[in-house]
């Protein structure tokens, strides 16, 4: 019942998939880093359920309406949340100016334009990701499922032994405060689910993104000194559209 409960506030954390009060008691604050194993699911939900809208539409409506209700779909279920940490990174991390200057950018509710940019190139690209997945007869509806789950299993690349980079904040509820063996449970169970859903042929696609997530951490933390809870949203949106190229990838 214990992990049931950590999993519930970790899927009311991450996602608007409505959870209610009662059913997360228990859970402090303080608890919240333990629920990082429970990202992979968080990720498997919210896969299930837009493919499930593909599923739906694609029959009826053709690749591209129903590639366009798929992503219509996961920004509901995730309410913009990694995007607009996307958006607020760009902002700050691409504004060439000092560690200071650029947290207080991405701290400002206002979008400036390389986060517009970034929201634009984000949806349009994984609008034309999935399109293709369906015109080159891929599983689609698999790959629809495992790509939220390597998107919040990556976040985890994200939090280990990093620096927090501002002095509070949410994402100090897990930056650098990942135990060593619940940061691997977290990778494991992320990979068990790609391969046994997505296959063999998605092993290719989850390593290279991992390179990539790795690469970004080392480059956000050169700019602000670790992590911020932007930074693990700009983490999650682009580690999908790398996984998604990848798949691509012949």
């Amino acid at each position: 019942m214990g992990f049931l409960r950590l999993f519930l506030a970790t899927l009311q954390f991450l996602t608007r998939i409505p959870v209610r009060e009662r059913w997360c008691d228990g859970i402090e604050l303080k608890d919240y880093s333990r629920g990082i194993v429970c990202f992979p699911l968080v990720g498997l939900v919210i896969g299930l359920l837009t493919a499930l809208a593909g599923w739906i539409f694609i029959p009826h409506v053709g690749s591209l309406v129903a590639a366009v209700a798929v992503v219509i779909t996961h920004i509901m279920l995730t309410g913009g949340l990694h995007l607009d940490g996307l958006a607020d990174s760009c902002d700050g991390l691409f504004s060439v100016r000092s560690r200071e200057r650029i947290l207080e950018i991405m701290r400002d509710s206002r979008i400036g334009t390389n986060g517009a940019l970034a929201l634009i190139v984000a949806v349009v690209l994984r609008t034309a990701l999935i399109y293709q997945m369906s015109a080159d007869v891929l599983p689609v509806l698999a790959l629809l499922i495992v790509t939220p789950v390597v998107g919040r299993g990556m976040m985890a690349v994200m939090m280990y032994r990093q620096a927090y980079a501002r002095e509070s904040g949410m994402g100090n509820l897990f930056i650098g405060k990942i135990s060593e063996g619940r940061f691997y449970i977290t990778l494991l169970l992320m990979a068990a689910l790609v391969l046994l859903i997505g296959g063999l042929s998605s092993l290719f696609a989850l390593l290279m993104t991992l390179v990539f997530v790795l690469g970004f951490r080392r480059f956000v933390a050169s700019r602000i000194g670790g992590q911020t809870g932007d930074t693990l949203g700009a983490a999650c949106e682009l580690s999908e559209l790398v996984f998604l190229f990848f798949l691509l990838w012949h």
